[in-house]
């Protein structure tokens, strides 16, 4: 579960006290339509000036000790210190030890993945799409947060959901490729498999080529792997949730949310 905190989301995890981390939604802000409203991202052709306002809002109203450090996102699994980077770097993450310091992604439909360790000394932020996450975007970020994985918690922000995201059997055969137990994350679009998960359907055949992939059992499933079993979140909808949520694959043209983490003194 999360708390939700009218335009904002808080994670509901039990991080340390000077963890700070939100999400936000699509409410408030000055963007106009199809960006309606509150846009923090600057490269999907929104008026610059309303992303300035939103950003210097979002500054304001969650008195962030700094600007966030944002980053060029590109599907990839590159993360970096966002201590020593400037705002534009291009990543899918970033992590900071040092207190202030605002690590931040952007997502419509992708997968916000923030995480800390239990003294709250570390804290990342992470953009797993399915191409980031199939290729070790969450091992990336927890080797360069360089903790032991029991000492480590992730939550999961909001996504598109197992119900809503549509994927080619290319997208599952990559995934299964890498971990045969991925075939649980994934659903015939069709009927004839039972499991509402897929779990069981390892022989099953799509005849529309398409299924249905759950992103929260795959980061969940990526995690494990690495050792880290304490994970929250994970149930919100991008897609579903039109009045909350932007979601680029049911609108293509439409903003962004912001997943936010840092530490405080």
């Amino acid at each position: 579960m999360n708390n939700s905190t009218g335009d904002w989301i808080i994670p509901d995890w039990p991080a340390p006290a000077n963890v700070q981390a939100y999400t936000t939604t699509r409410l408030g802000g000055v963007s106009r339509a199809p960006y309606a409203g509150f846009n923090l991202g600057d490269h999907v052709s929104d008026i610059v000036d309303d992303v300035t306002v939103n950003r210097a809002q979002l500054k304001r109203r969650l008195n962030l000790p700094a600007a966030p450090v944002w980053l060029n996102q590109v599907h990839g699994t590159q993360i970096v210190n966002a201590a020593e980077v400037a705002a534009g770097c291009t990543a899918d993450g970033s992590y900071t030890t040092q207190a202030g310091v605002v690590c931040a992604v952007l997502t419509a439909d992708c997968l916000p993945v923030l995480l800390c360790n239990r003294e709250g000394s570390k804290v990342a932020a992470a953009h797993a799409g399915w191409r980031g996450l199939a290729n070790g975007v969450i091992e990336t970020t927890l080797a360069a947060l360089d903790s032991p994985p029991e000492n480590l918690m992730a939550w999961l922000g909001p996504a598109i959901g197992p119900q809503a995201f549509e994927v080619g059997a290319e997208v599952r055969e990559i995934f299964m490729a890498h971990h045969p137990q991925a075939v649980d994350a994934f659903k015939p679009t069709v009927q004839g498999c039972t499991s509402a998960a897929g779990a069981g359907c390892a022989g099953a055949t799509a005849p529309s080529g398409r299924w249905l992939a759950d992103i929260y059992l795959l980061a969940r499933q990526r995690l494990a792997r690495q050792g880290v079993t304490a994970v929250y979140g994970g149930g919100e909808c991008t897609y579903t949730d039109a009045q909350r949520f932007y979601s680029f694959r049911r609108d293509r043209i439409t903003g962004r949310m912001a997943s936010l983490i840092w530490l405080v003194k």
